[in-house]
């Protein structure tokens, strides 16, 4: 017997609604949320650049049209410096991406926000620009009842 472990879940959600097991709230006339989930950051910084905060601007459309939909901000950091200040910082990164959604209208009760620090590496310590970063993960009601 072979068994498939899907680890994406949106991909799981679809998958049920496909199958009938759940019933899909998009429509054809429903907005789609914009593809880039990841924005990097310069040393020591917690602030987007213009062409970011676009990007974060769209995903503000996204989410006032989807009131169901809901948003994780994952902050991170490099490996430079104390730990303690590296978590001060992922959370300043994620709090500020969360102020520019609420600014654009999104409901506070549609945003949750995290600080890593450097404790979830997207690359190898060394690369630490890749590394200063935050990160987007949209939590539906869809994909809560495919889980």
């Amino acid at each position: 017997m072979t068994v498939l472990v899907l680890d994406n879940p949106e991909m799981l959600a679809r998958a049920a609604v496909e199958a009938g097991l759940i019933m899909s709230a998009a429509t054809d006339n429903s907005p789609h949320k914009p593809h880039r989930m990841r924005f990097h950051y310069g040393f020591n910084k917690h602030t987007l650049d213009n062409q970011d905060v676009e990007i974060l601007r769209q995903h503000a459309v996204y989410l006032r049209q989807q009131p169901g939909a809901r948003i994780h901000i994952h902050g991170h950091s490099d490996n430079f410096g104390a730990e303690d200040y590296n978590c001060f910082l992922s959370r300043l990164r994620a709090t500020a991406a969360a102020r520019q959604l609420m600014q654009e209208g999104v409901r506070e009760s549609q945003i949750v926000i995290s600080g890593w620090g450097s404790t979830r590496p997207l690359a190898r310590p060394e690369d630490r620009a890749a590394n200063r970063r935050l990160e987007l993960e949209y939590l539906t009601q869809e994909m809560a009842r495919a889980l």
